[in-house]
């Protein structure tokens, strides 16, 4: 294993999760309930996608057709949320650290046409630059970049025991939004001091910090919700 300390901490992520994913990826990705049906678990993503996004639309496209629209979704697990997004949008990426969540994805998204799954690092999104995904973005069509058009994720960052990992998410984001873009997400929110951070209870941030972390990695946040809360959600629009 690496001598730097980040590179351990993902390291010990992607083992985490991957166990995670093989022992009831259903149950980690939403703790709700143990046990899950089909219809059941992807209907909770539809209802997530409802509530945060589609009451949210001026926001999200801007006046553009959702139908049009390029979209990224940071930790997909095994394809919950994915699926509403990819009914609702024109095309889809998401990316996670565990191959296992990868792969349960892959196969739960595979009548999917216009969605494409990839395992990241953990801390970046090289998995989507030209150099970066063994030739697939020539496969598709794509020109020598992606651009964004959206860029989604919950309950992801809340799990991330680390702010550099994290603002480095927000950073790569930042690099593959079109100008004025945004990107929607949500944080812990609840300091729990006291507990120790890992794979299950990240970092938390309060207003002060999203607000700074925001100006330094080039977007504007506008508004901020449940500051304090487990579920703390920030709007990042790209300058």
């Amino acid at each position: 294993m690496s001598d730097d300390p980040t590179t351990r901490q993902l390291e010990q992520m992607r083992q985490d999760w991957d166990e995670r994913a093989r022992q009831n990826a259903r149950y980690y990705v939403a703790s709700g309930r143990e046990q899950w049906t089909d219809e059941e678990y992807f209907r909770s993503g539809e209802i997530n996608v409802e509530r945060e996004i589609l009451t949210d639309m001026g926001n999200v496209c801007q006046g553009r057709d959702p139908k049009r629209m390029r979209v990224l979704e940071i930790g997909c697990g095994t394809g919950r949320i994915t699926r509403a997004l990819a009914r609702h949008f024109g095309e889809v990426y998401a990316v996670d650290i565990s191959a296992e969540m990868v792969r349960q994805a892959r196969q739960a998204l595979r009548g999917s046409r216009n969605v494409h799954v990839l395992q990241n690092n953990g801390r970046d999104l090289r998995v989507l630059r030209r150099d970066g995904v063994a030739g697939i973005l020539d496969r598709v069509g794509l020109g020598p970049a992606l651009q964004f058009d959206f860029a989604f994720s919950y309950i992801v960052f809340q799990h991330i025991p680390s702010y550099e990992v994290i603002e480095s998410y927000v950073r790569e984001v930042h690099r593959l939004l079109r100008p004025g873009a945004l990107f929607k997400f949500q944080v812990q929110g609840h300091s729990g001091e006291e507990e120790q951070r890992d794979s299950w209870l990240g970092v938390a941030f309060s207003e002060e910090q999203a607000r700074a972390m925001a100006e330094r990695c080039g977007f504007e946040m506008r508004y901020d919700h449940g500051a304090g809360e487990q579920y703390y959600w920030l709007w990042f629009f790209r300058r």
